[in-house]
């Protein structure tokens, strides 16, 4: 068998590096590799969001600067499939911090922290005794972490399956030119095809990230090719910022209890289906989870994935609840103008829908009941 690792992470990403690092915080002496098919800096297609819980995270980590020379974007402005509309201050900022940056950082902090890092394809995964073996036992780990996204080959070679399609959305991002000032976090919802929204998140440099996104089968019911609809959808919607760079990709919704990992496999971000079902927000999930799955494979030698299980669900159980029964009601767009009309009403819904769908929020009752309130009375005008 090949050389042994205390912790072996497959996927740069977020999950990844935030799995090593947070290793690292609890033993520095761990042994960590970090494999990923491709080397850094590489793009990667997504929004580039970083909440202000993303930074919570990268505090966390030991890396609390890590994006300190991006600028912050204070407001958020949000349209709902039917006009409503509210535009506000964000009570912490975000950052908007292209991937290509961000993934590169993150990995090159774990290597200066003492994770080895390579480039290596797997391909395939063998658990034997107290160890994991991939590449035919070429390296021998006493866990792994599978954080290699969306079309996770850790999570097929342990056996788990990937997100139905109801739970799978699909988005394409590109760039534009905006005014060098632009520090507005646009989304503008679709009632056609809902679920579905465009977005322009100003990267803070003259440039924004834009994209649009919709349900897997509801870009199927067109009978369009998918280039045609998303493509055509993000100009319609975005005609003032035309966009280069195009690329498409998948984000597996959490269904509410997500499957995170076999034995000493733990799954983490995007391979554990950890995106956000109302925003389609992932980096936040990616961090925590990447960072709660390498302490628990640095801190639990008989059992890593009931300590993983125990830290996830202490961290999301009851917001994971709250996402996937308020994604139940917000098939219906209605539901979704109420919140929004809501929000620009009263400051604190504003704050708390920022707070669910980018964080680890909760809905307290008497909020849930105005927006129901709000809600029925929509469906009973006319």
């Amino acid at each position: 068998m090949g050389d042994g690792w205390d912790l072996i992470i497959v996927g740069g990403g977020p999950a990844g590096a935030a799995a090593a690092l947070g290793a690292k915080r609890v033993r520095p002496d761990a042994r960590v590799l970090l494999l990923d098919k491709s080397d850094f800096p590489r793009d990667k297609a997504c929004g580039d969001g970083i909440a202000a819980h993303g930074r919570d995270e990268l505090a966390l980590l030991g890396v609390p600067g890590l994006i300190d020379d991006h600028r912050p974007v204070p407001h958020l402005e949000v349209i709902s499939p039917g006009g409503a509309r509210v535009r506000a201050t964000v009570a912490r900022p975000n950052h908007v911090v292209p991937r290509m940056v961000f993934d590169a950082r993150l990995v090159e902090a774990a290597r200066e922290r003492g994770v080895e890092v390579r480039r290596h394809h797997v391909r395939d995964l063998t658990v034997t005794g107290g160890h994991v073996l991939l590449s035919g036992g070429e390296l021998r780990g006493r866990v792994v972490v599978g954080a290699d996204g969306a079309n996770s080959a850790v999570r097929r070679l342990i056996g788990l399956p990937a997100a139905p399609p109801r739970h799978t959305a699909i988005a394409v991002r590109g760039y534009a030119d905006v005014p060098p000032d632009d520090d507005v976090q646009y989304i503008a919802m679709q009632a056609d095809g809902w679920p579905a929204y465009a977005w322009s998140f100003p990267v803070g440099d003259g440039t924004a990230n834009v994209g649009y996104g919709m349900l897997l089968p509801r870009l199927r019911a067109t009978g369009l090719p998918g280039r045609q609809v998303l493509h055509g959808r993000l100009a319609e919607l975005l005609p003032h910022l035309p966009a280069r760079n195009l690329r498409a990709h998948h984000l597996p919704l959490s269904p509410g209890r997500p499957k995170p990992g076999a034995g000493r496999v733990l799954l983490a971000g995007d391979a554990a289906g950890l995106i956000n079902p109302l925003t389609g927000e992932g980096i936040y999930y990616a961090l925590l989870s990447g960072r709660l799955a390498g302490e628990a494979a640095a801190e639990a030698d008989g059992d890593p994935l009931r300590a993983y299980r125990r830290k996830l669900r202490a961290a999301l159980g009851r917001h994971l609840r709250t996402t996937d029964l308020l994604a139940r009601a917000a098939q219906s767009p209605r539901f979704i103008d109420a919140a929004i009309a809501t929000a620009a009403r009263r400051r604190e819904v504003f704050d708390l829908l920022v707070d669910v769908g980018l964080g680890a929020g909760t809905v307290p009752a008497p909020l849930a009941f105005a927006v129901a309130r709000r809600w029925a009375a929509g469906l009973l005008s006319p």
